[in-house]
């Protein structure tokens, strides 16, 4: 039995060795790319490219499920040649967002300038807003469009010199920026979001906005202020949005998310005292905040936006879809209580 138990041993233990060794690989040829301009300019000849027009990515339908196509290189010539636009738009506009585990580079390329309707006739479909295709589209491709969308509004809005307003130039693989007059080089940042599922012990408490779809409830959440550590953040913010005083967190998970703009989502359970629970709103922030009991929960993550409008005219709580990590943090609370 104990040679059995070495021998699969070993077995686990070589696979988990290729894997590590296939994502090393994986990552340092992405950072080679990042560093080498001419390396990656010959990249450019054989990767595939995600499509935006102005941040909004190009998705087609095939049934009921709605595909994110990757372009290759030569598609994107054509394609290009067709607005009588020389292979120059691929080295100066597109940014490398990734590679495939056979190493086939990911590009993202905004073709905003150009005529939406032409290419959407030429290519079978269309340019759709970011918030829908993230959750229309496959979970694997979510995470790519969300950070293409991010790095390309970062290049948008970073194209001058804060300090000497002059042009920057991005290197080919758009890692960064360098303004020539100055010397500084300028990096793609993300901003820290808490995002906290507060909980009594019984019930969980759950908020809207105004601008949110009708029925719509999530978990609070705020920008962390400068020099304030995350668990600051959360105590702070479901103080100002709910008059709630957190008697202790938890870490769960973190997501990247290009709302509003690029946010790396801390995701945290918030603890507070069953003998304070009245809440005391932010009506500037939030349209509405209650607390929640199992059985709503569980009911709230069964329906749909659809589904959720009733015949009088109101509409029934529903919660963020599986992609968005304010569904993580419910989910988890469910499982919690039921345990």
């Amino acid at each position: 039995m104990a040679a059995v138990y070495q021998a699969l041993h070993r077995r686990a233990s070589s696979l988990l060795c290729r894997l590590h060794s296939t994502y090393v690989r994986k990552m340092r040829y992405l950072n080679k790319l990042k560093e080498d301009d001419s390396l990656c300019r010959q990249a450019q000849t054989s990767g595939t490219f995600y499509l935006f027009h102005n941040l909004s990515p190009f998705v087609q339908k095939s049934g009921k499920k709605y595909l994110v196509p990757q372009l290759s290189a030569a598609e994107m010539k054509r394609i290009l040649e067709k607005f009588q636009e020389a292979e120059e738009w691929i080295e100066k506009k597109s940014v490398l967002i990734g590679c495939s585990d056979e190493h086939v580079p990911q590009f993202a390329l905004d073709l905003g300038a150009l005529e939406k309707s032409v290419i959407e006739s030429e290519l079978q479909g269309s340019f759709t807003d970011l918030r829908k295709a993230l959750f229309v589209v496959d979970g694997k491709d979510s995470p790519l469009l969300a950070s293409a969308q991010s790095l390309l509004r970062w290049h948008d809005s970073h194209q001058y010199c804060s300090k000497t307003g002059q042009p920057t130039q991005k290197n080919l693989a758009g890692s960064k920026r360098v303004c020539h007059a100055s010397g500084i080089t300028y990096y793609p940042q993300m901003s820290p979001v808490v995002i906290t599922l507060v909980s009594d012990g019984r019930r969980c408490l759950l908020a809207r906005q105004p601008s949110f779809p009708p029925g719509m409830y999530t978990a609070l959440s705020g920008f962390c202020d400068m020099g304030e550590n995350v668990e600051e953040a959360v105590r702070r913010e479901v103080a100002e949005e709910v008059g709630l005083e957190v008697q202790s967190l938890r870490y769960s998970a973190s997501q990247h998310w290009p709302f509003p703009s690029s946010s790396l989502m801390v995701a945290c359970h918030a603890l507070v005292a069953a003998k304070h629970t009245e809440i005391s709103m932010d009506s500037l922030e939030l349209e509405e905040a209650r607390w929640f009991g199992l059985e709503e929960i569980v009911e709230g993550l069964k329906r749909e936006p659809r589904s959720s409008k009733q015949d009088d005219g109101s509409v029934l709580p529903w919660f963020p879809p599986k992609q968005a990590i304010a569904h993580q943090l419910i989910h988890e609370w469910v499982k919690q209580q039921s345990a």
